[in-house]
């Protein structure tokens, strides 16, 4: 493995160490020396999608490809992929629920917090010394950030002060606060990321994504607990492995692996106390392993193809192909289904409703139904909970 030569910052002292490609991922951002006047100048944020309210919190599925979907993406590329994902998201407050990474694309379903609530932790409180909520910011600055890096802005604010531009100095900390609570400028800023380390890795230039991502906004329960298994059964799906534990990087193997991150993003999913995968893991590796045969079908020929892998049984999956895709629970988590992907928003018929209203102007004149139904299958995959816990008593024994 390729090895470069850089200063980095320690608690004590500057020291000069070799890093691998994925460790110089985990280095905090900043020079380890800063000068003066750098740190201030900050391009505007970028335009916001139109996405949930500021003071709600929404769950998004996220999609995005490589260009021309070139295989391109390999075992160090996933990992680093990996590490810049959950680095920006413990700074922007994006909580990861479930991820997977190929070699041509990447889903990840995520949680979006209300960014006003989010940004009360850095308010002072009436208990408290003035500046104290500023102090919180830049201890949260340090989850991205150098020591050095975050020791020069402190003294470029301060200065800006004494000088009596407290305006100029609250705009400085503004731009910080953006970023925060925004799905688009998350993932905007790991797709550079891992885009300018990709290049300098495989010294090439030019774009690597494919435009910019899709998001589907996926409504809290029944929508999301199905929206979680599409993306973790991805690998089984593309033939990679027979087991979504076997697939290093996706959410539910991580999370098998002993991450508590990956693990309390599941429990979010499940709607479990955070810290309860040792009671609930069980239950959903039985939502996973399904198992039987995958039944495809050429829409060219209308020819029907059985591949056998982990998925639903056979005679369930003709049945429903036969009443013309209206598929079943099971049938939903290993199919190709195309809403999962290309869908502006999944849940009840009331969520869509009240979403299509509420964002009337971005469809078109003529646009009178907000939603394609779905049928039982959300209910039904939903009901798979009460058998699941009654079977295996929630004992992670069976699972």
């Amino acid at each position: 493995m390729n090895v470069s030569m850089r200063m980095i910052n320690t608690d004590e002292t500057l020291e000069k160490k070799a890093l691998s490609r994925l460790e110089m991922l985990q280095c905090k951002s900043g020079a380890a020396v800063m000068r003066n006047g750098q740190i201030c100048r900050m391009k505007p944020p970028i335009r916001r999608r139109v996405l949930g309210g500021a003071d709600e919190s929404f769950c998004y599925h996220v999609m995005t490809r490589t260009c021309g979907a070139e295989r391109v993406l390999e075992a160090e590329d996933l990992e680093g992929l990996r590490i810049i994902i959950r680095k920006m998201a413990l700074f922007s407050g994006v909580k990861v629920m479930t991820y997977c990474l190929l070699s041509n694309h990447w889903h990840l379903l995520v949680k979006v917090p209300s960014r006003e609530k989010f940004l009360r932790q850095f308010e002072d409180r009436k208990d408290e010394e003035k500046g104290s909520g500023e102090a919180r910011l830049m201890g949260h600055l340090a989850t991205l950030y150098s020591k050095a890096y975050i020791n020069q802005l402190k003294l470029e604010l301060a200065d800006m002060r004494k000088r009596g531009l407290n305006d100029a100095a609250l705009e400085v900390l503004e731009k910080y606060k953006r970023r925060f609570c925004d799905l688009s400028l998350y993932v905007k800023e790991v797709k550079e990321r891992f885009s300018r380390w990709y290049n300098q890795k495989h010294q090439r230039v030019g774009t690597l994504w494919s435009g910019r991502f899709k998001s589907v906004l996926v409504e809290d329960g029944e929508a999301l607990r199905a929206m979680a298994a599409y993306i973790d059964l991805n690998p089984v799906r593309a033939g990679i492995v027979d087991d979504p534990k076997d697939y290093r990087w996706c959410g539910y193997a991580e999370a098998v692996a002993g991450s508590r991150h990956a693990r309390r993003g599941l429990c979010m999913v499940m709607q479990k106390p955070q810290d309860s995968w040792k009671e609930n893991g069980s239950w959903y590796r039985c939502w996973l392993m399904l198992d039987g045969e995958q039944v495809e079908r050429d829409e060219m020929t209308k020819v029907q193809h059985v591949k056998i892998r982990k998925g639903v049984l056979k005679e369930k999956a003709e049945k429903s192909l036969a009443a013309e895709g209206k598929l079943t629970a099971g049938e939903c988590l290993l199919s190709r289904l195309k809403y999962f992907s290309d869908g502006v928003a999944i849940g009840s018929k009331s969520f869509i409703e009240t979403l299509f209203e509420k964002h009337r102007e971005e469809f078109g004149k003529g646009r009178k139904i907000p939603s394609k139904p779905m049928g039982k299958n959300l209910a039904d995959l939903y009901s798979l909970q009460g058998k699941l816990d009654k079977a295996y008593g929630n004992s992670g024994k069976k699972g």
